[in-house]
């Protein structure tokens, strides 16, 4: 079985918006999970998007679980409005402390 190389991820904050990025040393591109801020409470998960040179290494679903681990750490919720942090929100019910379904 082989190994899934290292997904590193990183957040930039631009202000009302911010982004997860996710980079993996020797592959070209970064998948980003984009998210809008309503309040010091709530967040808006907008959009996961991984590149084919990302594909299948895990990347999208690291963004995931750091924007699940930045919204226990921070104490806000999340509104789950892109398909892919839905579709994984319902299949980690363990994150029912910061989804708001």
């Amino acid at each position: 079985m082989s190994e899934k190389p290292a997904v590193r991820i990183s957040y930039e904050d631009q202000g009302h918006k911010g982004r997860f990025v996710a980079r993996i040393t020797g592959v070209d591109g970064e998948g980003e999970l984009t998210i809008s801020k309503t309040s010091d409470v709530l967040v808006i998960a907008d959009r996961t998007f991984a590149p084919d040179t990302l594909r299948g290494t895990g990347a999208a679903l690291a963004l995931v679980e750091a924007l699940i681990a930045d919204a226990r750490v921070k104490g806000y919720r999340v509104i789950p409005l892109c398909p892919y942090v839905r579709a994984q929100s319902l299949k980690h019910p363990e994150w029912v402390d910061v989804i708001q379904q």
